[in-house]
């Protein structure tokens, strides 16, 4: 492909709304222009390639802030950026460009093995927009699948560890439990660059509260795995829907939430700066026909009913999900009465902002041209990373 290239013939999604009659011209891993067709002459610059799509839907490269595995591996199985590059690849196949591959709770030898891939797999500028470390600062009340063997309080080491980390490439998400953490280390982490996110607790409303006031930017899978909404004990439920400026990912699959809950929680953020946004939590078994998978000792099983495959260990307890984001945003449309524009935003713009990648999200000049195409039923037929599409990158 020529170093300039000008796809044509979607409609385009620019992370905001819809363009009717658009070309979409690329630089190289950058999008020059957004132009309307009618001020697009094509075959008038020799320098640059027309690629012309079959209709469809062309939106910005989905976003996953929390995505456990994919394409058949765990991060936690080897915590190396090979792996983070295996997961990003099985999930680009449904539309997703840039993954902050997530460590659950384990051993710390196995976190920092972690940590210390991140900037290498970060600066390789093949989708890791980051690493998240879903632990070992959780409670053990709400332990889910996690092992509360490894739960800890956060330390002082910890701290500087993770500041020093967030300082180098790409971004840290950190998920802790609001009974391990204090206010101090909150800000002191918020004020390092650390994404700081609430889950896996119990904590009441005004603890969570105060934790968000400190600099903790949202929560981890809202409703899951943490204190519900009660009329006199709102919970870190109640908590993160009261506060305008906390952000909170959905896991969108039919399993681990009631879509009626959803609903209700989109409206209630529909203003605020914060908003929900898709995550995955995703297994390695997104994209494989195994039934099965094996996480520290314990066999996860897969049943293929509802919407999407469920997955548990053998007591029934939800372990993550088998979940992509281009179903997710069908989810959303079809579930949760959301139209196709904040649908999309869900996948695309929020989870950028909230992650703070300023250069993701959007289709907009200057900004990475990682991209996805659609068809009419928004199934997934091409995406770009870097400008560069799934064919060229093979």
């Amino acid at each position: 492909m020529m170093a300039k290239t000008a796809l044509v013939g979607a409609r385009l999604f620019d992370g905001t709304s819809f363009l009717e009659d658009h070309a979409l011209v690329l630089d190289a891993d950058r999008i020059m222009a957004v132009v309307p067709m009618s001020d697009y002459a094509e075959g008038s610059r020799e320098d640059i390639e027309t690629i012309r799509l079959d209709g469809g839907l062309l939106a910005p490269g989905f976003i996953d802030a929390q995505v456990n595995g994919g394409g058949g591996v765990m991060l936690n199985d080897d915590p190396s950026p090979e792996t983070m590059y295996a997961i990003l690849n099985g999930h680009r196949t449904f539309g997703t460009t840039s993954i902050m591959p997530t460590l659950i709770t384990d051993a710390d030898a196995l976190r920092d093995r972690a940590i210390a891939a991140k900037p290498q797999a970060v600066l390789a500028g093949r989708g890791v927009a980051g690493l998240h470390l879903e632990g070992p600062h959780l409670a053990p009340a709400r332990k889910g699948t996690h092992l509360a063997k490894y739960m800890r309080p956060l330390t002082d080491a910890d701290v500087t560890l993770y500041s020093e980390a967030a300082s180098s490439a790409g971004r840290l998400l950190l998920t802790v439990a609001a009974e391990q953490v204090t206010p101090d280390q909150v800000t002191a982490l918020n004020e390092a660059g650390v994404l700081v996110s609430i889950g896996h607790s119990d904590t009441d409303a005004d603890t969570a509260t105060r934790l968000f006031r400190a600099g903790a930017r949202g929560v981890t899978h809202l409703f899951n795995a943490m204190s519900g909404l009660s009329h006199r004990a709102p919970g870190l439920v109640g908590a993160a829907l009261d506060s305008p400026m906390a952000w909170a990912g959905i896991i969108a699959d039919g399993h681990h939430v009631d879509p009626a809950a959803l609903r209700i929680a989109i409206r209630s953020k529909a203003h605020g700066q914060g908003k929900l946004f898709f995550v995955t939590d995703s297994m390695s078994l997104v994209g494989q026909e195994e039934d099965r998978l094996q996480l520290n000792g314990r066999t996860i099983y897969r049943s293929r009913s509802g919407f999407c495959p469920r997955l548990t260990l053998e007591d029934g307890t939800l372990a993550g999900s088998d979940l992509d984001m281009a179903s997710a945003v069908r989810f959303g449309v079809a579930y949760l009465e959301l139209d196709l524009a904040e649908a999309l935003r869900m996948a695309t713009a929020y989870p950028a902002d909230y992650l703070r990648l300023e250069d993701r999200g959007r289709l907009s000049v200057g900004l990475r041209a990682d991209l996805v195409h659609l068809d009419y039923d928004l199934q997934v037929k091409q995406t770009w990373l870097g400008g560069r599409s799934a064919s060229e990158a093979a």
